[in-house]
């Protein structure tokens, strides 16, 4: 900020603003859409250079490729096996968690992760589907079509809606939108997955019963009733299979816990369930002990699906929010993952570019007959713990997955149901993070009620609700901020110069006629009005606990990002309440933002130029000199009085 220095030493602040108006919106919009700066680090370059560079940002496969070699490739070729042996298992299991054909699961492990490979900027994510969103998809689309009676329509369902989902990511993520990410917070991430997992883990019970007709509804009180209601349908050995098989994943997840290094155990268990379940199956005839199977799966890779997208007007409604919810929570985890394993390594991903990522790969996905994928946690852990260090192995997956599709998938076919519900109900448990649930209640109480509410919203209402409970309650909270916004007391620390909290700092020292008060937050037309009732208060509570009259109120504005007409006329009337009350009134340190508005709309001029100060020590200099005045002149005039009479 502009400052000159005036005849008393005191700084003051220029009201003269080097930018235009088009220099503002321009640095406002750099600061909303691009606060990473991208292009500024090659803005000096060559043309070529910046045409490199450009193309290059917009597409990473062009800036790690030159750079890759066979040393890396060892390491990604590892990983990429290891995820593809946790791909099948877990991309057959979601697709019969969304009612879709197991093939189709399958499919979403060829195409997407190639197209990721491209475009996306994470080393160490890895492609698939998601338990959550295909729940939310089946939940979404099967109110409007059931996917028993006319399953050809609903499979053209989840490719349109799949569809919309890539063109939502894909234009948030060229509207330099990520910060919309920012509205589903830890706490209902939290929530949401473990509601999630509770809906989920019961509706295995299916599966691991062996049960042939079960409720579409999702809430945790209809499907513990369609458990009991069709108790005449359970299967003993299907559930002391399934019992044996959860059994195993959860011993397998026990030992890479304890043991990290052991990891590859947990990452091969689901495909070891696959196997032994599909022997099974085939050597022991388990369908005619109960033990339902997937059925055919055919050779062959994606076909195309561009022809079955459907936007019909009947269903438009319901294809466009499902892709816009599932969109939203699939880019939120996929994001969240990432950059968690990013901050482990050190290294960073742009949130924008991976909107672009994950929509090109499911705008492409639903043309190839793929349904909804992002980054889940558990594939991505495996794919770090494997030892991955470029997208390359994405690619080594799709490859793989193209190999098991041309000659390996009707082996497959035989893969028990109970086996794929306890490979479910085994990922699902781990995501009930009760210690993060734990953590919230003891730190912040709103925070844990933002979270429970997104966990019974899902548990007992559908996922909609909780997310819609949760989010609500997180906006409220917001709301709160901005119509209450922090407010204290400001004392000097003995032997310095420091100004404090009074409160947080009781051994601060009171300022003579004089009350120092700092603002926190942006001045709006929902907060203005408690900010003058609130330092009208101050002033009364200081003149009740002090013998000496206030005089002069400094407002510290340094934490005050901006401020709006309402809170400008609040000031005014503040001022006008002061001068009755013979109050004075000084602005501290305001921001080039809230000093510009407040130039323009003249409060600069009502208040005066001189009332404006760098530093609380300068005002404070300033207001002692001004009460040392005050004081000789009333002294002086007292004396002549005197002499007079």
């Amino acid at each position: 900020m502009p400052i000159e220095t005036n005849l008393h030493g005191i700084h003051r602040v220029i009201l003269a603003f080097p930018l235009s108006e088009d220099e503002h919106f321009e640095l406002y919009c750099k600061e909303t859409f691009f606060p990473d700066e991208p292009f500024g680090k090659f803005r000096h370059d060559k043309l070529l250079q910046k045409v490199k560079k450009t193309i290059q940002y917009f597409i990473p496969i062009f800036e790690w490729l030159p750079r890759y070699n066979l040393h890396l490739f060892r390491y990604d070729v590892l990983a990429g096996i290891t995820i593809t042996s946790h791909a099948i298992p877990q991309g057959i299991s979601y697709a019969r968690l969304a009612d879709l054909p197991p093939i189709i699961g399958l499919y979403s492990s060829f195409v997407p992760p190639l197209i990721y490979t491209v475009f996306g900027s994470s080393n160490n994510l890895a492609v698939g589907t998601v338990a959550a969103c295909s729940l939310l998809m089946h939940e979404t689309l099967g109110a409007v079509v059931s996917p028993k009676d006319d399953p050809t329509l609903y499979l053209h369902l989840i490719y349109t809606s799949t569809f919309f989902t890539g063109i939502f990511q894909t234009a948030l993520g060229f509207c330099r939108l990520g910060i919309l990410v920012d509205f589903l917070s830890h706490s209902t991430i939290t929530g949401f997955m473990g509601g999630t997992a509770i809906i989920i883990s019961l509706q295995q019970m299916k599966g691991i019963l062996g049960l042939k007709h079960f409720t579409t509804r999702t809430d945790v009180v209809r499907v513990i009733q369609a458990i009991f209601h069709y108790r005449n349908e359970w299967k003993w050995q299907s559930f002391v299979a399934g019992l044996i098989f959860l059994c195993f994943l959860q011993v397998a997840r026990y030992v890479r816990q304890r043991k990290p290094n052991l990891f590859w155990v947990s990452a091969k268990s689901p495909m070891a369930v696959v196997a032994v379940g599909c022997l099974y199956a085939y050597l022991g005839d388990g369908e005619q002990h109960g033990i339902a199977i997937v059925g055919d799966l055919k050779k062959g890779l994606n076909p195309s699906s561009i022809h079955y997208l459907n936007f019909d007007s009947r269903y438009l409604p319901a294809t466009i929010r499902a892709g816009a919810v599932t969109g939203l929570i699939s880019m939120v985890e996929g994001i969240a993952i990432g950059r968690s394993f990013a901050f482990i390594k050190n290294e960073q991903i742009d949130g924008n570019k991976e909107m672009i990522a994950y929509g090109f790969m499911n705008i492409i996905g639903s043309l190839t007959s793929c349904y909804l994928t992002t980054g889940p946690f558990s594939k991505t852990a495996v794919n770090v713990n494997s030892g991955c260090k470029t997208p390359m192995a994405n690619v080594v997956q799709g490859f793989c997955m193209m190999l098991t599709l041309l000659f390996l998938a009707p082996i497959f076919s035989y893969t028990p149901l109970v086996a794929l519900a306890a490979i479910i109900m085994s990922a699902m448990l781990g995501l009930i993070n009760y210690e993060e649930m734990y953590h919230l209640y003891k730190v912040d109480k709103f925070d844990f009620a933002i979270c429970m509410a997104a966990f019974f919203g899902v548990s007992f209402g559908s996922m909609d609700i909780g997310l819609l409970l949760s989010v609500g309650l997180s906006l409220l909270r917001a709301l709160l901020y901005v119509a209450r916004p922090a407010a204290c007391k400001l004392g000097r620390l003995p032997n310095t110069s420091l100004y404090r909290d009074t409160e947080q700092y009781p051994e601060t020292m009171s300022l003579e006629g004089i009350l120092v008060l700092q603002l926190g937050s942006p001045v709006y037309f929902a907060n203005c009005s408690y900010i003058r009732e609130r330092i009208l208060r101050f002033i009364n509570e200081e003149d009740a606990v002090t013998e000496y009259r206030t005089e002069h109120i400094l407002l510290d504005l340094s934490g005050v990002a901006s401020i709006d007409m309402s809170g400008i006329d609040t000031f005014i009337e503040l001022i006008r309440v002061l001068k009755g009350k013979h109050i004075k009134l000084g602005i501290v340190n305001p921001r080039i933002e809230v000093l510009e508005k407040m130039t323009l709309a003249k409060f600069v001029d009502v208040l005066g130029k001189q009332a404006f100060y760098l530093s609380i020590e300068e005002a404070i200099q300033s207001c002692r000199f001004t009460m040392d005045t005050s004081t000789k002149e009333e002294a002086w005039g007292s004396s002549k009085t005197e002499d007079v009479v």
